[in-house]
């Protein structure tokens, strides 16, 4: 499938129309174990944990997505979460590992490192990942991890990934890259020397808010083979039907990023045009720092808009509670449009800590509804 591109990779990598019946869709297999020959002689199934043909059929499509080839010697493994893939990073760390956190990061990956992993002896330092000099200094014998989200959650910072690579090779230090927010469409991590890629699945892979998963991707055959081992021994994995969800929602991947970025280009210039918006980030804008790194390691900027409203906290609240087509909820990467304010909602496990985010902050998860109705939403409800 090498020869073939994004669009009809998502389509077809580890789809095979199944070889008894011929359906073309991927069955969903129901089943929590498997008929053997002989003790330990069966067809590559023994117990749904350790592995489900609907499951290896999407681990399959997402590494193809990630630019890694059956037999490659890396791949996929998908997990129950975003969170629980996470995990499985954090159980590859020992007591007295270190790990280097960007400042703007996922308040759940924060509050894993922070409250969790730490523990367990595990410690961390957060700093600005676009400052490399900050990076440097961060970086000590024990780190054994760089965590890199880009663009990031909720702020929309932009990392040089291929910077950052070139720091962490220096020391042997693994480098993860969430890239949720760019997904494989746009933004190709393992390309550019990552040595792992994390996807909350629930997000833009799935694409219609009715499943939660996640998955991380690898080339390195040793670090595929740990996170295969763990992936059977902790069990975070997905069921056979939410493997379906991902797999149906993936076809349409690059149908769905090309309208969510053109969606969310066109709100950011609203706003930014805007004697009601204070301050916008959108990678896509020239006047974001991070524009000319964003436009040098990505095809397209995405579909997340952050701004802050004038009138602070009070007017962003009244902004969130007012809008129609913006659904007032967590998450994001759905065909419909969502709106938050993170400090409150999703990033509040950062309060009070170096990584706090703005009260005022409103982050938009542009979906893929006319966008002229979305601007007329946003328009309304800016009051």
């Amino acid at each position: 499938m090498t020869e073939d591109r994004f669009e009809t990779i998502a389509i077809h990598a580890g789809q095979d129309p199944d070889p008894t019946t011929g359906a073309v869709v991927v069955p969903i297999y129901a089943t929590s174990t498997y008929v053997q020959d002989a003790p330990g002689q069966h067809k590559g199934y023994e117990y749904s944990r350790t592995d489900n043909p609907t499951r290896t059929a999407l681990q399959t499509q997402i590494a193809a997505l990630e630019g890694v080839a059956p037999g490659a010697g890396g791949g996929c493994v998908a997990t129950s979460s975003g969170l629980a893939a996470t995990g499985l990073i954090g159980h590859m760390l020992a007591p007295g590992d270190h790990v280097v956190l960007s400042n703007d990061v996922y308040g759940g990956t924060f509050r894993l490192f922070a409250q969790v992993l730490s523990g367990h002896g595990i410690e961390w330092t957060a700093v600005d990942l676009t400052n490399l000099d900050e990076l440097r200094g961060a970086v000590r014998r024990e780190t054994k991890l760089i965590w890199v989200e880009t663009p990031t959650n909720p702020l929309l910072r932009i990392v040089d990934i291929e910077a950052v690579v070139d720091v962490a090779k220096s020391t042997g230090t693994m480098v993860v890259v969430d890239n949720t927010f760019a997904t494989p469409y746009f933004q190709q991590p393992l390309e550019l020397g990552a040595d792992v890629v994390l996807h909350s699945s629930t997000k833009y892979l799935g694409g219609h808010s009715d499943a939660v998963g996640g998955a991380l991707v690898t080339r390195d055959p040793d670090i595929y083979d740990r996170l295969k081992f763990l992936q059977n021994a902790v069990g975070p994995v997905p069921g056979p039907f939410d493997a379906y969800l991902f797999l149906r929602g993936i076809k349409t991947l690059a149908v769905r990023m090309e309208r969510h970025a053109e969606n969310a280009a066109m709100i950011a210039r609203f706003l930014e045009d805007d004697a009601r918006v204070a301050t916008v980030w959108y990678p896509g804008l020239a006047s974001h720092p991070g524009h000319e790194v964003a436009s040098r390691q990505m095809s397209g900027f995405g579909g997340m808009v952050s701004f802050l409203p004038v009138g602070g906290v009070d007017a962003a609240n009244a902004v969130v509670s007012r809008t129609r087509l913006f659904f007032l909820a967590e998450s994001l990467g759905g065909v419909e449009s969502l709106i938050e304010t993170p400090a409150s909602m999703t990033h509040m496990s950062v309060e009070g800590t170096d990584l706090e985010v703005p009260a005022e902050l409103i982050r938009l998860s542009v979906g893929i509804e006319h966008v002229d109705d979305l601007i007329s939403d946003l328009d309304r409800a800016l009051g």
